[in-house]
């Protein structure tokens, strides 16, 4: 779907009539936007065609706000896998909340969605700002998470009989479309409940939002990785080092990783088909010529070889054949029919990556989104996500945010400068 497709208009609960309680900031109105397109001419196509550019409301603190702080009570969820910055995000809302709206009411429910449905039993956390002040320190959640749908009524019902006002809810696509299904029930019901998504996800897949939380870490903490199969295979005879990167239907991990390292020599994506005969002709030759390798694989690569589980996970995702495992078994033993001796070290850092700590960019990023989704919430908006477009925070509705899945463009920057990085055949077919 095109972005002139699209509805860019957050829905919002009412009229906002409460002067803001916060002082000595700048102010957003409500008529700034952040324009889609970058380039001036195309742009100005639009004025001359007489058509108002795409553009996304400007996310940011606003004079007038929705909710009487004295009288609201907030919720949070985490929800999907582990993240990066899960609690920077969490600790930012709170102290937002507290400290710059005076709110004093704020529940965390564990384990994602399940802690909204009662038949799950689990008990909300209530946070302040003492139960969160060091959390950005530790890797994870302090809420939990889980995956898997849960009841809307259910959900809603919870929000209803807490009387919470506010649902913050971190995650994924998954989430975000859960999200915008508790929103549609609370407007059946007409409710004045604002539902607003921070993404959270380490894929960086998220469609009209130029960066997640958490992507740098993973791209830094996948660079340690790299680091170590190089010297893995640097330091035997006809080496290669594999190494396993997430990114599920999306490279921008395995992309960045490798660009941020230039000892890698193939890097296999989602979006850039490849043959198995190609690779290991290639492979061969690197070795022949270098004596060793470096191949970088996101999980969603090469997955059209292997065929599929037919299985689906926890979160409705179609369960990923491991294609770690599979170069490995396939190129140790290509060489082995060839009678070349070779030296593969195989590393899979995912698990590892998803729990760490952020890095401080990380936590300053995570902080400015946790801001700008209680500064959209206490102004009334409601079934959006906070994005982050041309270096500007963003109000971004959910259900463009879930229009489509963000991939990689072969003919885009990025990927060219990968393969000028790596030198792998442009084509591998």
């Amino acid at each position: 779907m095109e972005v002139n497709d699209l509805d860019l208009i957050v829905p919002r609960l009412g009229e906002c009539r409460i002067p803001s309680p916060m002082s000595g900031v700048n102010f957003v109105d409500d008529d700034a936007h952040v324009l889609y397109h970058g380039n001036l001419k195309t742009v100005e196509r639009y004025q001359e065609a007489g058509k108002k550019p795409p553009c996304f409301e400007m996310a940011g603190p606003r004079e007038k706000i929705y909710f009487d702080p004295a009288k609201l009570k907030c919720g949070i969820v985490t929800c999907g896998g582990l993240c990066p910055g899960l609690n920077d995000v969490i600790r930012a809302i709170v102290l937002s909340l507290f400290h710059h709206y005076g709110v004093r009411t704020v529940f965390g429910f564990p384990y994602g969605f399940e802690g909204l449905s009662y038949r799950h039993g689990h008990v909300p956390i209530e946070l302040n700002p003492k139960v969160v002040q060091n959390i950005h320190q530790q890797g994870g959640t302090i809420l939990g998470s889980s995956r898997g749908p849960q009841e809307v009524p259910e959900m809603v019902d919870t929000l209803e009989q807490m009387n919470v006002g506010m649902l913050f809810t971190t995650g994924g696509d998954g989430t975000l479309r859960a999200s915008q299904e508790i929103a549609e029930e609370i407007e059946r019901r007409k409710l004045k409940i604002a539902v607003i998504g921070v993404p959270k996800t380490i894929d960086n897949d998220i469609a009209y939002v130029q960066q997640s939380f958490g992507f740098v870490t993973a791209v830094s903490e996948a660079t340690k990785a790299i680091y170590s199969a190089h010297a893995e295979a640097s330091g035997a005879r006809n080496g290669i080092g594999l190494v396993k990167l997430m990114g599920r239907h999306a490279g921008f991990i395995a992309a960045y990783a490798t660009l941020a390292n230039s000892d890698v020599n193939f890097c296999l994506v989602p979006e850039v088909d490849f043959t198995l005969e190609a690779l290991l002709k290639a492979l061969q030759e690197r070795l022949e010529n270098r004596g060793h390798a470096v191949v970088v694989a996101a999980e969603g690569a090469g997955q059209d070889l292997m065929g599929t589980t037919g299985e689906r996970d926890a979160s409705g995702n179609i369960r990923l054949v491991d294609i770690g495992i599979f170069l490995k078994d396939r190129i140790t033993a290509h060489f082995k029919e060839q009678g070349i001796e070779s030296n593969l070290k195989y590393i899979d850092p995912s698990y590892i990556i998803r729990s760490m700590p952020a890095t401080p960019v990380d936590s300053a990023f995570g902080l400015m989104l946790g801001h700008n989704a209680v500064h959209a919430g206490m102004a009334g908006r409601t079934s959006m996500v906070v994005g982050y477009w041309k270096n500007e925070f963003t109000h971004v509705p959910i259900s463009a945010a879930v229009s489509k899945r963000k991939q990689m463009d072969p003919k885009d920057k990025l990927w060219t400068g990968v393969l000028s990085s790596t030198g792998q055949p442009r084509e591998m077919t």
